[in-house]
């Protein structure tokens, strides 16, 4: 201790300097330690975040596509005809009944009839039992696919419930079609003209 003392004030600079120093290295260890904990928190929370959004939309995906397979677009007997029913996919058909179209096999099971919007006809052949309710003249939708002759055919058909009632693709589909004739009407005497 006498020669730290014989040293003066410069012992005194020389060996605070180096607890100084060894007080700051001790921080900085510290303190790299405590980063990379933080960091090594951060990139888990990031990388369980990453498989989280991955598997959700994993999921979201797989949902999308089965809804999108299970779900039976409706067209009109217009649309069927233009081609705009898909070939390979089951669909909905709906319109009225053509007025002395319903045939019947000697199996009595199946059924031939016919589809209208009262612009085009699609023809339909269901085996099975039909509705009560199901009439000539009246709205229907048949659930099916169209095979490649232009038929129809129906895995299900479903009637109107009451005597007020129409399904509203079908209500919306003859609606359309009217709206079309009316206009074909009034543009066709012009051109003749």
């Amino acid at each position: 201790m006498s020669e730290w003392l014989a040293m003066g004030g410069h012992g005194f600079y020389i060996w605070g300097s180096y607890g100084v120093t060894a007080l700051f290295m001790i921080v900085e260890v510290m303190l790299v330690m405590h980063r990379r904990r933080t960091l090594v928190q951060r990139l888990g929370r990031m990388l369980r975040m990453k498989v989280g959004l991955a598997a959700l939309g994993g999921a979201v995906a797989l949902i999308m596509n089965a809804l999108q397979s299970n779900i039976n677009h409706f067209f009109s007997p217009t649309e069927v005809i233009a081609n705009a029913a898909p070939k390979d996919r089951s669909f909905r058909l709906g319109g009225l009944v053509v007025e002395e179209s319903v045939k019947r096999e000697d199996d009595g099971l199946t059924v031939h009839f016919q589809v209208t919007d009262n612009v085009e006809r699609v023809p339909v052949t269901f085996t099975g039992i039909l509705p009560d309710l199901f009439r000539e003249g009246e709205g229907v939708v048949a659930q099916g696919k169209i095979t490649d002759d232009g038929v129809f055919m129906a895995d299900e058909v479903l009637a109107k419930h009451d005597e007020t009632y129409m399904p509203p693709e079908v209500a919306e589909a003859l609606e359309k079609s009217e709206q079309a004739k009316k206009l074909e009407a009034t543009v066709s005497p012009a051109e003749g003209i």
